[in-house]
């Protein structure tokens, strides 16, 4: 198995400076609207600056001439300052530069007095998110994991996700306790109203199959709402077979030592069939499985103390 910490850059970072201007007076983010009433749909790339695959999409999607026939569709780049450092040689350097960009949706966070490059173009791109009535929110993980859906806790941003067909799995969980991420932020996650999120996390960070998943997800997200037709000479949906599944997150694992370690090279929704299983040690505490067939959902490869580990699940569907 290859080790994700040094897998292969098989993508290229595309030249996004040609969508820097853009038209809505906010750099990297360009916003299109029909005559046709409809949704507005925000499609939001570079949370992390060192996942390519949503800036792929993002640029094929806008230099196609993509239109919406009704409604109005956001593009956005999000942290491209953490974009522009990227080296190929040292791919995770560029996640971000002062702090996690996907930690920060909160009033405590988006309010306060502190400052960070990370928190400036968040409270820039605040009041985007705030006008969408759907945000699409494309990302990649560090290991070689099946693409999934993470759908928050509310029944509409689970219905979007199955409403996708795509990709197969489908989490539902409340997130991280290190900060709100961008889908939890505000209207997105209250358990009524009609604004909804759902990320995406589309594959391992640089494999080529990665940004054909982002791109794949955002024609999904619009053709289902019928706010494009279907491109006559570009991309084409391909046939899904897998059904999809549900799994609800019941545990967070938190590391509390820097000598959190699994038992085994976890690489993400493996089923662990017997409750009570040990799959890491936190500082000498063995880390068990809760119930029968429990799915272990992005675990991550370099564990940090106060940060999530992994998530525990449960199939529901």
């Amino acid at each position: 198995m290859t080790d994700p910490l040094f897998a292969p850059v098989e993508l290229s970072p595309p030249d996004i400076a040609p969508h820097r201007r853009g038209n809505t007076g906010i750099d990297h983010v360009t916003s299109l609207s029909a005559a046709e009433p409809g949704p507005h749909v925000v499609l939001n790339a570079l949370v992390h600056g060192n996942e390519l695959c949503g800036a792929i999409a993002l640029d094929a999607l806008l230099r196609m001439g993509l239109r919406p026939t009704r409604g109005r569709l956001t593009f956005v780049f999000a942290n491209t300052a953490a974009y522009a450092t990227f080296d190929r040689q040292n791919p995770y350097a560029s996640r971000y530069l002062d702090e996690d960009f996907n930690r920060l949706w909160s009033p405590e966070h988006l309010d306060g007095r502190r400052d960070s490059v990370e928190l400036r173009r968040a409270r820039v791109l605040r009041p985007v998110y705030e006008s969408a009535d759907l945000l699409l929110d494309l990302h990649s993980m560090t290991a070689d994991t099946a693409p999934l859906t993470l759908c928050g806790r509310t029944t509409r941003g689970r219905d979007l996700a199955l409403g996708l067909g795509y990709p197969a799995w489908v989490v539902a969980d409340g997130g991280h306790a290190g900060g709100k991420r961008l889908i939890d932020y505000g209207s997105f996650a209250e358990p009524e109203g009609s604004h909804t999120a759902i990320l995406v996390e589309c594959g391992q960070h640089w494999r080529t199959e990665t940004a054909t998943v982002a791109l794949e997800s955002c024609l999904r997200l619009l053709l289902g709402l019928e706010m494009i037709d279907p491109p006559l000479n570009g991309p084409r949906l391909r046939p899904r077979a897998d059904p999809q599944r549900v799994v609800e997150v019941t545990d967070a694992v938190t590391a509390s030592s820097e000598r959190f370690r699994f038992t085994a090279p976890f690489v993400g929704m493996e089923v662990i069939g017997r409750a009570g299983t040990v799959i890491g040690w936190d500082d000498g505490r063995a880390i068990l499985t809760p119930y029968d067939d429990c799915v272990l959902i992005m675990p991550a490869r370099r564990v940090k103390a106060g940060q999530t580990a992994v998530r525990l699940g449960r199939i529901v569907g």
